[in-house]
């Protein structure tokens, strides 16, 4: 008969971690479902399985400060410390039950949540007046071509995998369709700079701002 106090700790620990939940620490977790592995191991089975192209994975520090989280949040244990002559030790390290528990509560999280992300790009296109618009649209012209090459690369992984079931291309699929989505709108931005309807000046930005931003004065008088 299962301890009812040991089960209440394990969902206790699971509902801790879902606040503290990454994409790497994941993907850490779900390999860790099929059976106990080593770092070395996991690193490379995402490569094999193109999970880095999913985690920012450069290097395998990544990796082991991940495992440590885990493992500070009883979602992972060592399991053993494996001992090689002539080679560093080791260790194997395997999922908890409150980690399978935490596993697919943010498995749910995450598939379900929108927002509470911010990436660079949002903030700076909020901000494009800062440079002139010739300038804007260079850097603009060069996000887009990389894009496209990501799109190019994209394009020929699910080419490449024709065989593969679908369900196992579904990140490549939702990158085509987002990195598809981003190329088509720099473009339109890019037309509109360069034929001139999107443009602005140092005169025109401070007419807009008096605008919409009266001075203080005025603003505390209409507060009163």
């Amino acid at each position: 008969m299962k301890d009812p106090e040991s089960n209440r700790g394990k969902g206790t620990a699971a509902r801790a971690a879902s606040g503290q939940r990454s994409s790497l620490g994941l993907l850490v977790l779900w390999q860790l479902f099929a059976g106990p592995k080593h770092v070395y191991g996991l690193q490379r089975l995402f490569e094999q399985q193109g999970k880095d192209r999913v985690v920012n994975l450069r290097s395998r520090a990544s990796l082991y400060q991940t495992i440590e989280r885990l493992v500070k949040l009883g979602l992972v244990e060592v399991q053993e410390t494996a001992r090689r002559e002539g080679y560093p030790d080791r260790i194997v390290y395997a999922i908890t039950d409150a980690g399978r528990q935490a596993a697919r509560q943010w498995l749910r999280e995450m598939l379900s949540t929108t927002g509470g992300e911010f990436p660079e790009f949002i903030a700076a296109i909020s901000i494009l007046f800062g440079l002139a618009p010739e300038d804007a649209q260079a850097q603009l012209e060069l996000r887009a071509d990389k894009l496209a090459a990501e799109l190019a690369e994209t394009e020929t992984q699910l080419a490449a995998n024709p065989s593969l079931p679908r369900l196992f291309l579904l990140e490549e699929e939702y990158r085509r369709a987002v990195l598809g989505a981003e190329v088509s709108w720099l473009r339109g931005v890019i037309d509109d700079l360069r034929a001139g309807r999107l443009t602005w000046s140092e005169q025109w930005l401070a007419e807009i701002f008096a605008a919409f931003h009266p001075p203080e004065e005025q603003e505390e008088k209409g507060a009163e």
